[in-house]
């Protein structure tokens, strides 16, 4: 089974071993044929304490750890330059 994985931004990293990452999806409106954006926070877990605001960051599903918390860290793609 292959593992799902998302690709977003980091837009907190105040919580110990927690970051929020911002994942934008664009769709099309289906009467209107506009461009949408749709923004989701994830918290992520994140073992290493690595990553800094505006990171761009790719991260998988795990069994949940707490309430809201139910994605790991799996990498850095991209420093911010901050």
């Amino acid at each position: 089974m292959r593992v799902k994985e998302k690709v977003g931004i980091v837009v907190s990293n105040k919580m110990h071993h927690s970051c929020i990452v911002a994942v934008n999806n664009r769709v099309i409106h289906k009467r209107y044929k506009k461009v949408i954006t749709h923004t989701k926070r994830y918290v992520v877990h994140d073992d290493l304490l690595n990553v800094s605001v505006g990171d761009k960051v790719r991260f998988c599903y795990i069994k949940p750890m707490s309430k809201t918390k139910y994605c790991s860290l799996t990498g850095v793609l991209r420093k911010s330059e901050t």
